[in-house]
């Protein structure tokens, strides 16, 4: 059976560090690299429903797209929410492989995943987004509800600009900041998981539909391409998409 550290290295192959962000923080980041790995648990976010979950399994490890220690932790204590799962993590013995704004900028990562979900063509990578074709163009409420029924999103928030959807721009997570790369490039529609207050002002004026799908929902349609990764290389090991993890919030209307 391979090790952790010997799927660490393959996913690396794959999805290259050196793609990141400066700030960010990828890879191995928790665990036990010598460990044979019979199980995988695949999630976007190790939470502690997740590592219940994968101990659940009795997986080895936990391969993720936010990474479980983000910042430069100080300490370690069970008293803070982010101790808590890294001291619950190695606890269950398990190890915690993170691929973050690597699998964002990655061709076949987060963005180009979203894009398929959306029914764009021709995706092409912008950044830390991509932009791609609707064909044909759609009118903005019915793509609204292709957005929030294939991605699963609790709530959709919105901008109209009177114009259909037909070039594409999107950025799973929080990507606000590339709404202007979007009108630079002539895209009529931005859709993202998270938009600022002032971004909202600045791409209704800059003439795009707006949409805001929420940060779950816009990086999780990702976990089964990361899981089919790495069945491809071990089919020996068992690869399981979470069945507990979802957004942590939910929408509402009156």
């Amino acid at each position: 059976m391979p090790t952790v550290d010997e799927i660490k290295s393959y996913l690396e192959e794959q999805i290259p560090p050196s793609l990141r962000e400066d700030y960010d923080n990828v890879g191995l980041l928790a665990g036990f690299p010598e460990r044979e790995v019979t199980r995988v648990l695949v999630v976007l976010d190790i939470t502690l429903d997740a590592i219940e979950e994968a101990a659940g399994l009795q997986a080895e490890l936990i391969v993720a797209h936010h990474p479980i220690i983000f910042t430069p932790m100080r300490s370690v204590l069970d008293s803070s929410p982010n101790g808590r799962r890294v001291i619950r993590l190695l606890h269950s013995g398990l190890s915690a492989i993170c691929m973050h704004t690597n699998l964002d900028r990655l061709e076949g990562g987060v963005n180009t995943a979203l894009a398929a979900a959306l029914g764009g063509d021709d995706p092409e990578m912008m950044d830390m987004g991509c932009v791609c074709r609707l064909s044909p163009p759609s009118p903005l409420e019915s793509f609204l509800t292709l957005a929030r029924d294939t991605l699963g999103a609790p709530a959709i928030r919105y901008a109209a600009s009177g114009r259909p959807v037909s070039r594409l721009a999107l950025c799973g997570g929080a990507g606000g900041d590339l709404l202007y790369k979007a009108a630079e490039l002539g895209c009529d529609t931005f859709l993202t998981g998270e938009i600022k207050h002032h971004q909202w002002i600045d791409g209704t004026e800059l003439g795009l539909n707006l949409i805001e799908a929420g940060h779950f929902a816009t990086e999780n349609v990702v976990t089964p391409a990361l899981a089919d990764m790495i069945r491809r290389r071990f089919p020996e090991i068992d690869v399981c998409l979470s069945r507990r993890q979802e957004t942590v919030y939910r929408g509402f209307s009156f």
